[in-house]
């Protein structure tokens, strides 16, 4: 029997040849070389499927063929329940690794016995790869920060021990986005992280990646919902009622612009009892309200307006 890898990669994919390649790439082009890649995809086509059947390598890289879902949190879920490694390092198909990534990573958590994850700086890219900015990382007890967006966690820079992430379950399967922020919430409330200041990660931003703003709004506001029924963050109940209103409303706001004025109103119903308490539900839903009873015309004008933006 195999010896079991000290590191798990888990690598969701989904029809992204253009940038794939290059992902695979920088795993390959780790200085640290104890792991083993599980690839989930979710029933790509067949030119990224020929192209991942050339990674194939038993028992270290191994290919997970799913039927489409369009939910990246069943994909990782599914290679998570083949990981074999003590930790786990989430990677995307669309993302990058600096060389030096996992071997300071793993260095420094097995140095550092009191933080059961890790993150690093990420570097924003576009589609060409030309930088934008650098996000930094912040170490410690970090679970107020992520509830108040004071702090952004990217996925392939995350690297979590087992023992961890079986203390707070895997991914959410009921959320199609945010399902990363919603177990960084669950893990920041149960352990403290490690933060690389050196930006070891590049997360690519292009016009593919998967959802909208209403499917955001509505996620957040079942990640929020979560929280505050688990009580793992009663010191910041306050902020959390404020933002569930604010999500809220803005849920309610999109249903409006996108033309489903029956949603919208519903959500403003639903919504209404824990919410009209704070101010900024109340500019979100009468700006719903407006757009759920505009003329089709000053709709359509919006939506144009939203398109352009």
């Amino acid at each position: 029997m195999a010896t079991s890898p000290i590191v798990s990669i888990i690598l969701p994919t989904f029809n992204r040849l253009r940038y794939l390649p290059e992902a695979v790439a920088s795993i390959f082009g780790q200085t640290f070389q104890d792991w083993e890649l599980l690839i989930a995809d979710d029933g790509s086509d067949a030119k990224t499927m020929a192209y991942l059947q050339t990674l194939v390598d038993p028992p270290r890289v191994k290919l997970i063929q799913l039927h489409h879902t369009g939910r990246p949190a069943a994909v990782r879920n599914a290679a998570l329940r083949d990981a074999r490694g003590e930790y786990i390092a989430f990677m995307d198909s669309d993302d990058v690794w600096m060389p030096s990534k996992l071997a300071i990573q793993i260095a420094r958590l097995r140095a550092r016995g009191d933080r059961g994850w890790s993150h690093t700086n990420f570097t924003l890219v576009n589609a060409c790869g030309n930088s934008a900015r650098e996000m930094p990382a912040i170490d410690g007890w970090i679970l107020g920060p992520l509830l108040r967006t004071e702090t952004v966690i990217a996925l392939p820079s995350v690297i979590a021990s087992r023992v961890l992430l079986d203390q707070v379950g895997h991914f959410d399967e009921q959320l199609v986005m945010c399902e990363d922020y919603d177990l960084w919430l669950r893990m920041a409330s149960r352990s403290q992280i490690d933060a690389i200041n050196e930006p070891l990660t590049i997360v690519r931003r292009h016009g593919e990646h998967y959802g909208n703003q209403a499917m955001s709004f509505r996620d957040s506001l079942r990640v929020v919902d979560k929280v505050i029924r688990s009580g793992s963050a009663a010191q910041y109940e306050y902020f959390l009622h404020k933002r569930r209103a604010l999500a809220s409303g803005s849920l309610a706001k999109c249903y409006a612009a996108s033309g489903d004025r029956s949603a919208a109103l519903r959500t403003l119903a639903s919504t209404a009892p824990a919410s009209w308490r704070h101010q900024g539900w109340w500019s979100e839903a009468l700006s719903a309200i407006a757009l759920a009873i505009a003329p089709q015309g000053i709709l359509n004008m919006v939506r144009r307006y939203r398109r352009r933006s």
